[in-house]
């Protein structure tokens, strides 16, 4: 009873201040405003401030005088640090590391494939090839990241014979003779040749006998397809055979070529050779019985042709060693792609429909 008549008497005490409404209305609103603070104060022992509450705040305490800033629920020292703070940020420049800026991963990266890619090029022409492509880095930067990469100055270091021979390509014919045991347990000779810039294999010939005569005559043959042809080979690569006799070698210096002879057991020095002679033996003598020679130059002249027009090569692109073009892509449909058998279903090649 006595809270209804206090609640009620409150209320006779309001409404005599409402003579002017609208400012009646705002006062009446600020005073809720400044009992709701209260209240605040009296449950919220620390309240949290976002950066944005900090900003309103401390600029709204400038224009008001300091005896009014008890409306505020921080301290008066606490409204002038922050704007102390707002004043700092706004004179201070942004912060920088001391020293130079780093270089970024993209161009670290592109100096280190140049560095690898080129092992006689110094700090200066790997410079000059990235102002070619836009990128400005000093000497002294490019030789700090080649030597973090353990990347010294040039020469790093010196071809190895892939790079050799990938370099030399133009102009390099590489022999050698492989075994074929018949299903008479007979050995046969076969010399074969391979072009080290298109992959082109020759088949030079098989017999039971490879003496210095039929060694030479398959080199004299080989000589005339090639001057046929208006083809000429600068360097001729055999291994220390003793069946590449002389007569041989006299065969190809005469038409200007140069021989280079592999080193004692370096097999990798012949690479595509050997190469070859494994790849021949996988996908083909390996499942084939050999009846005799005609029988073994019959096959080997097919699988050579296959390999030569459509089996696609990884050192070459995927292309054929006689660069056949291929088709477009949008010429091709499931049901149109034939398949021709090689040597009986042993080797498949494929090819658009007519």
């Amino acid at each position: 009873m006595i809270r209804s008549l206090l609640y009620l008497l409150l209320r006779r005490a309001l409404g005599l201040f409402w003579s002017d409404e609208h400012r009646a209305e705002a006062e009446l609103e600020i005073a809720v405003l400044r009992y709701q603070v209260a209240i605040l104060r009296r449950q919220v022992k620390r309240p949290v401030y976002r950066a944005s509450d900090r900003a309103f705040l401390a600029a709204a305490s400038r224009p008001l005088r300091r005896e009014t800033w008890d409306v505020f629920l921080v301290r008066p020292e606490t409204l002038l640090r922050w704007h102390r703070r707002l004043v700092a940020q706004k004179w201070t420049k942004p912060h920088r590391p001391p020293g130079r800026p780093a270089v970024d991963l993209e161009v670290q990266e592109l100096i280190l494939r140049l560095g690898r890619e080129n092992p006689r090029w110094g700090y200066m022409r790997i410079r000059g090839e990235l102002l070619k492509l836009g990128v400005r880095v000093s000497a002294t930067t490019i030789a700090t990241v080649l030597n973090r990469a353990g990347l010294g100055p040039a020469p790093r270091r010196g071809p190895t014979w892939s790079e050799f021979l990938r370099s030399q390509a133009q102009g390099i014919l590489a022999c050698d003779f492989l075994t074929v045991e018949t299903i008479r347990l007979k050995t046969l000779y076969v010399l074969v040749w391979i072009e080290l810039r298109t992959r082109k294999v020759h088949l030079g010939g098989a017999t039971r006998n490879p003496d210095s005569e039929w060694v030479a005559q398959q080199g004299r043959n080989l000589a005339m397809a090639l001057q046929e042809e208006g083809r000429s080979m600068r360097f001729l690569i055999h291994d220390r055979d003793t069946k590449f006799t002389g007569p041989f070698d006299e065969v190809f210096r005469s038409e200007g070529t140069r021989i280079v002879v592999t080193p004692i057991r370096g097999p990798n020095a012949n690479a595509f050779c050997e190469r070859w002679v494994g790849t021949v033996r996988a996908e083909c003598l390996d499942w084939t019985l050999v009846l005799g020679r005609r029988h073994l130059e019959r096959v080997l002249r097919t699988y050579i042709a296959h390999y030569n027009e459509a089996r696609p090569h990884r050192g070459l692109d995927l292309r054929t060693p006689i660069g056949n073009p291929s088709p477009a892509a949008g010429d091709l449909r499931v049901a149109g792609v034939r398949r021709r058998d090689v040597l009986g279903g042993l080797v498949h090649e494929y090819c658009a429909a007519a």
